[in-house]
């Protein structure tokens, strides 16, 4: 898997896996980027350059682990980027995991063979709750503590959850638990290509959490830590 630099195109970057467009965009970096590196466009947009390429890379390549970034990246930054990150699930994502649902229940609600459709739609609200809990944690909580430089150790001492501002990984097992549940558990009639649709849109919101969990774990973990 390629590490990428300064000099490389953001548009290669981008055809090599196009999951990463949800990322540049968090930047105010859209389609069209055209032939330029990843240089030019950073100093177009006045971005951070190395903290740019850590989140790239680092979203990109479960091998990669951006070394020197203390000193180097904006503590401020990056929780920018992790705000736009938390909205980007709660105003995009899970409302259209949810309408996407609720679209396939009432398409599939017939006489023939009921299905299991309704449990599986519990597992999900319960799953969209309390990732919204953790988001209402960053953005109320940690967030505003990192910024005013708190120490990690005293704010953990605060939050009644107790858990860190890098430590999501509880919710990345219960999203493909149920993703699991959709692929060997689901019983009865219903609309497949909903179905396909609920089912791809959970599968992105696996992949982002996965990778954006790396960022914490590998880019933020150790700035709160210094």
């Amino acid at each position: 898997m390629p590490v990428y630099s300064r000099d490389s195109k953001l548009s290669d970057v981008i055809l090599y896996d196009p999951s990463v467009i949800q990322v540049v965009n968090r930047f105010g970096i859209y389609l069209g980027v055209g032939d330029s590196s990843i240089k030019t466009i950073c100093e177009e947009h006045n971005i951070e350059e190395t903290l740019f390429l850590s989140i790239v890379n680092t979203y990109l390549n479960r091998n990669y682990f951006p070394e020197g970034t203390a000193g180097k990246v904006s503590l401020h930054l990056l929780i920018d980027y992790l705000e736009k990150t938390d909205y980007y699930y709660s105003s995009i994502l899970l409302p259209n995991i949810e309408r996407h649902f609720n679209l396939l229940i009432s398409k599939s609600i017939t006489n023939e063979e009921p299905t299991n459709l309704q449990l599986l739609q519990k597992f999900f609200i319960e799953v969209k709750a309390e990732l919204l809990g953790v988001i209402e944690t960053d953005l109320t909580h940690w967030f505003p503590a990192l910024r005013g430089n708190k120490k990690i150790g005293s704010m953990e001492k605060e939050c009644s959850e107790n858990r860190k501002p890098y430590d999501n990984h509880v919710l990345e097992e219960k999203i493909s638990d149920l993703i699991n549940f959709f692929v060997i558990h689901l019983r009865g009639v219903y609309d497949h290509n909903l179905c396909v649709a609920v089912v791809s849109a959970l599968v992105t919101l696996e992949k982002d959490i996965q990778q954006n969990n790396r960022i914490r774990d590998r880019i933020l973990k150790p700035l709160c830590q210094e």
